[in-house]
């Protein structure tokens, strides 16, 4: 089971979660809770991974690939490394215009993939009410 926003994740840094001005849930903690925040978003309805093939998003078990601009991202969460700038990275929780929902996880700084950062650049994040 994944710990709770506020226990202490592995590397002794804490996790915090908050939203940011559009409403959007973001996340900060160490690099080992990425794979919780992709587990969680699986349970909650986001079951396909996706990953940038030229310049879409594609369904990796379909094969179904999107254009940004089809593409929402619904909420999103960032790991910053307390003590490793390798554990920095962003789970993105996404919804196509056909209701294919799921998951990509991308790092961020210096080891982002630039394919998937084009795509990403591009897909709006959902405003919250």
């Amino acid at each position: 089971m994944c710990p709770r926003a506020t226990a202490r994740g592995k590397g002794g840094g804490s996790r915090s979660a908050s939203r940011d001005r559009d409403g959007v849930k973001r996340m900060s903690g160490d690099g080992g809770d990425v794979a919780c925040a992709v587990n969680d978003l699986t349970r909650r309805g986001f079951p396909e991974d996706f990953r940038a093939v030229d310049g879409r998003l594609q369904v990796i078990g379909t094969g179904e690939r999107f254009r940004p601009e089809d593409l929402v991202i619904l909420e999103y969460h960032r790991f910053e490394g307390i003590s490793d700038p390798d554990d920095m990275a962003i789970v993105y929780g996404i919804e196509s215009a056909t209701g294919a929902r799921g998951t990509v996880v991308d790092a961020f700084g210096v080891y982002s993939d630039p394919a998937l950062s084009a795509v990403l650049r591009n897909v709006p994040i959902r405003q919250r009410a």
